[in-house]
Order: structure tokens, then C-alpha cells, then sequence
């Protein structure tokens, strides 16, 4: 059975994190690159956004019997997408964010400051879709 405390809770803290990278999507380039301040920051609140989005997604995988709890994020991606849980588009989407996030943790030394400028532009939107449809998954599934 799922967790709708759990997973609402969750949903909760990503709705917080965006309200911030929304914020900091506002400075302009040149402001953000000049401070390490909002570069830390916009890394921070993009990483828990992952973790959180895959904690979701593997909570809901495993409670439906779709997912061994020790899977890879990719994989959390895909079975989301095979369970209808997510539209295909959203799951390439995730296939990504679950690659990025492994670089945040592991190669967080690669990542520039142009990149996270660039996500925090053009991919906040992914994140929201996420949110989106899985609010629809629980409606549909209450």
C-alpha cells in the first residue's frame, strides 16, 4: 500500500525547492555566476529535488510490486514510464535527471556554474511535470 503521507511529504519539499531555484532563476547570469552563494545554493536545492523525485518514484515502484528497493535511479525512471505512472516523455526526462544527479554526488567537481545557470533556466519545468503527474497518479489511483 502506498505511503501517501510519504509520498505528499515529499512532493511538499520539492514544491519548496522550486519555489527557491525559482528565485534564483531570476538573477541574472551575471549576478549568479558572481556568487558562489546562489551557485551552492541552486546545486543544493537541485540535488534534493533529485533524490527527492526518485525517493517518490521508488517508493511508489516498490509498493506496487514493480521494483527491487536497491534499483538505480535510470531504472526508477524506466518502470514509471512502464507502469503509466509517468508519459514517456517525462521518463527520458528522468533517465536524464538521474544521470545528473549521480554527477551531482559524484562528480560534483565537473559541475560549472554554467550548467546549473542553464538548468535553472531551461529545465525547472521537467521538475514541475514530475510533480504534475504524479499528483494526477494519485488522484487517479485514490
Amino acid at each position: 500500500m502506498l505511503n501517501i503521507i510519504l509520498i505528499e511529504q515529499r512532493l511538499a519539499l520539492i514544491a519548496n525547492y522550486l519555489f527557491e531555484l525559482e528565485k534564483l532563476a531570476q538573477i541574472s547570469k551575471e549576478d549568479f555566476l558572481a556568487d558562489k552563494t546562489k551557485t551552492g545554493a541552486t546545486e543544493s536545492y537541485l540535488r534534493r529535488s533529485l533524490e527527492a523525485i526518485f525517493d517518490i518514484g521508488r517508493h511508489i515502484l516498490a509498493k506496487t510490486g514493480s521494483l527491487d528497493l536497491a534499483a538505480e535511479y535510470k531504472a526508477i525512471a524506466r518502470g514509471l514510464a512502464q507502469k503509466r505512472m509517468v508519459d514517456s516523455k517525462l521518463a527520458q526526462k528522468l533517465v536524464e535527471m538521474a544521470g545528473y544527479r549521480n554527477r551531482l554526488v559524484h562528480l560534483y567537481n565537473e559541475i560549472t556554474d554554467e550548467e546549473l545557470y542553464h538548468i535553472l533556466i531551461e529545465d525547472l519545468e521537467d521538475i514541475r511535470n514530475f510533480v504534475r503527474q504524479i499528483r494526477n497518479f494519485l488522484t487517479q489511483n485514490k
